[in-house]
């Protein structure tokens, strides 16, 4: 494909796009009618059942990464790809058994909620916030480089200036989104957008295997011997990690980011407060766990299915690179209509998923730092929501640019970053509190500070920001672009494998070194709260 080279008709293309973004904001309207109090806005008021939630669960948890970056993962590396899926899976898993439901039955709105019920209040939800912050931030990038690669492709778009303006509009859309409808105007752009997403993938994959005669052994063939392709090591580990002693670290770290990430993902865990009782919050996982372990192996197919039919040299000289390989597949089966329509779906997975982030970040730092922390808990419902909505403003805002200098990278490894920056800030203090009576407010500090200073330190100074490049082209595939820059001291792409156990380890060191106590009446009282839900609609005052 030569640079500039359009896919599909733009008209058509664009005209899809404006149908989905017309229904939803209507849906969005009529929702925002019912948006009186903070608990509307932030958590729906608390009204949907757990199939509901369930798939706005699936909607908010299968980003572009999911769709876009590990089609393209997998259309690249084949097996090494698909690793992505297997990771996010089990990290649903580990979010399940591990905090889903306590978290529900302990918090109200927030993380911090859960983590200020038996600490300090003010400097661990200050310090909830800022890391809830951080966590949206690379998330919200992930979702902006899929965007920008995205509608790059289907209009052309060749140059970085008109992919920039792309993303600004993608992040004007977000913000009017949950400015006008909040978290129940939200879920219902994350059902529609699930139920759009998992039916998008099951026709292209009954497609491509059609190609094939429903034989998946034959569509892996092709895969192998498609131009471009990476040949056999498509079907075994080793075609992106494994080939030197780095790599087999950063598979690592990768592997342990995406596992432990998700249970300490802000944005999916506010899901269980939308619901009305733990018994929706249990029927709810039910019903997301179901629709994410199919739609993963539709990428399998998907993924091999654009090896096969669009080959990895194509998709690679793509806008968008390995982010296109899931529209050209569409594009290579049902033409310029299935391209528009799988195109619009991907789109809505973006549009949602930074709304879903928008809403997490701005009640974080509206309900964590503003109510609680600045005016000490005597502020209106009403105000709070006021700032709620400006802090969204400005989160848009930060997300544009950092989606401009995180266009072309793939989205399911920029995701991952945002998982190690979770599992490194979030979810050591979180395990902490639900388990563990000793714990204090200075372990949870530390753990917390500490694991998201050391996780972006060590992002700063990896291959990912400078000095990574294409052996074979020696262009670069760091965010910065200029090849002659590379401050790069770290190794490791995923920072992973040292900041979790490091914010670990410094949570129990804070806790064991100080003066200061666990509070055992508190938290028995949160252990009882967190395995019955007593006392969950109520606000963890103390």
């Amino acid at each position: 494909m030569n640079p500039g080279t359009t896919v599909g008709e733009p008209i058509v293309n664009i005209s899809i796009f404006l149908v989905f973004v017309v229904v939803t904001l209507v849906v969005v309207l009529r929702a925002s009618r019912t948006n009186r109090t903070a608990a509307d806005f932030y958590a729906g008021g608390r009204s949907f059942t757990g199939p509901q939630n369930g798939v706005a669960i699936a909607g908010d948890y299968l980003s572009a990464a999911s769709f876009l970056g590990i089609a393209g993962a997998i259309a690249v590396y084949g097996y090494d790809g698909f690793l992505y899926s297997i990771g996010f899976l089990v990290a649903w898993l580990v979010a399940l058994l591990l905090v889903a439901e306590l978290l529900r039955n302990t918090g109200r709105f927030t993380m911090a909620d859960v983590l200020s019920f038996r600490l300090k209040e003010r400097p661990v939800r200050t310090a909830a916030a800022i890391s809830t912050l951080a966590v949206s931030f690379f998330y919200l990038l992930a979702q902006m480089a899929g965007a920008g690669g995205l509608v790059a492709l289907l209009l052309g778009i060749d140059s970085r200036a008109g992919q920039n303006v792309v993303i600004a509009v993608v992040g004007a859309l977000m913000v009017l989104y949950v400015l006008v409808g909040g978290m129940k105007g939200t879920t219902w752009v994350q059902i529609i957008k699930a139920c759009l997403l998992v039916v998008g993938a099951a026709v292209m994959t009954v497609w491509v295997l059609s190609r094939y005669g429903f034989n998946l052994s034959d569509l892996l063939g092709a895969a192998v011997s498609a131009p471009g392709s990476a040949g056999e090591a498509m079907l075994g580990p080793g075609a992106q990690y494994g080939a030197t002693e780095t790599s087999k670290l950063n598979f690592l770290s990768l592997a342990l980011a995406l596992v432990l990430g998700t249970a300490g993902l802000p944005h999916v865990l506010m899901r269980f407060y939308t619901v009305p009782s733990s018994k929706e919050a249990r029927r709810s996982v039910v019903w997301a766990i179901w629709i994410i372990g199919v739609f993963y192996l539709f990428t399998l197919v998907i993924g091999y299915g654009a090896a096969a039919l669009v080959g990895a040299d194509r998709i690679k000289a793509a806008p968008g690179k390995a982010n296109s390989a899931a529209p050209l597949l569409a594009y290579e089966l049902g033409g310029t209509i299935l391209l528009g329509i799988i195109a619009a779906v991907a789109f809505a997975t973006i549009l949602a998923v930074v709304a879903g982030l928008a809403i997490t970040a701005s009640a974080s730092f509206a309900h964590d730092i503003y109510a609680s922390v600045i005016k000490k808990g005597e502020v209106s419902p009403a105000a709070e929501v006021r700032v709620a909505r400006t802090t969204i403003v400005v989160i848009g805002a930060v997300a544009i640019v950092g989606g401009i200098f995180a266009n072309g990278q793939n989205v399911a490894f920029l995701v991952a970053l945002a998982f190690a920056v979770a599992a490194s800030a979030n979810l050591p203090t979180i395990l902490y509190s639900l388990f563990w009576s000793r714990f204090t407010t200075r372990g949870a500090l530390w753990s917390m500070y500490g694991g998201l200073l050391s996780c972006l330190v060590l992002i700063a100074f990896s291959p990912v920001v400078s000095g990574k490049t294409d052996p074979a082209t020696g262009a670069s595939l760091s965010m910065i672009t200029d090849t002659g820059v590379d401050f790069s001291w770290f190794p490791l792409e995923n920072p992973g494998l040292v900041t979790i156990p490091l914010a670990f380890l410094l949570g129990w060191l804070g806790s064991v070194t100080g003066r200061e106590h666990g509070n055992e009446r508190r938290a028995a009282e949160m252990e009882v709260r967190s395995l019955t839900g007593a006392g969950a609609e109520k606000a963890t005052e103390h």
